[in-house]
């Protein structure tokens, strides 16, 4: 591969890389406000319900939509990820313009575009490290949730 060619994938992968976690840092974050709005908005509601004409099941189906969604929160990790993914991004982008700039480690590199490949996966890599420990921070705390005893 020519040097010419490794700056091109380098660069490409950088790009899709980048791309990739804006775009999920900005869908996590728009999960995890749309389910906190509507959680937010249903239990302002619970109090007002007995003065209003509707059903009297209505404040307990409201309960359980609030249980469901910071269950489908929990679950899913939306504020986390939207932090984790936007905070990778970012590394990401400052690599981007170190590098364009020819400045920071890449000033001194004998070969740079190499070094910004290293960079690229090590960032990448940190991320899935982290994710992976986080599912299974989850699964764990399921399994200890699944076995523990009711208190008495």
């Amino acid at each position: 591969m020519s040097v010419d060619d490794a700056t091109k994938t380098t660069l490409e992968r950088l790009e899709d890389q980048i791309g990739w976690y804006d775009r999920r840092s900005s869908s996590n974050q728009r999960m995890f406000k749309a389910l906190k709005i509507i959680v937010i908005a249903s239990g302002a509601v619970i109090p007002f319900l007995p003065s209003l004409p509707v059903p009297g099941s209505t404040a307990g189906a409201l309960g359980v939509l609030i249980a469901v969604l910071e269950g489908v929160q929990q679950l899913n990790q939306y504020h986390e990820n939207w932090i984790s993914y936007r905070s990778t991004c970012e590394a990401l982008r400052h690599e981007k313009f170190l590098y364009l700039a020819g400045a920071g480690p890449y000033a001194a590199a004998q070969n740079p575009t190499a070094l910004l490949a290293e960079t690229i996966e090590s960032v990448v890599s940190r991320e899935h490290a982290k994710w992976a420990s986080g599912q299974e921070r989850s699964d764990q705390t399921k399994k200890d949730d699944a076995g523990a005893t009711p208190p008495r």
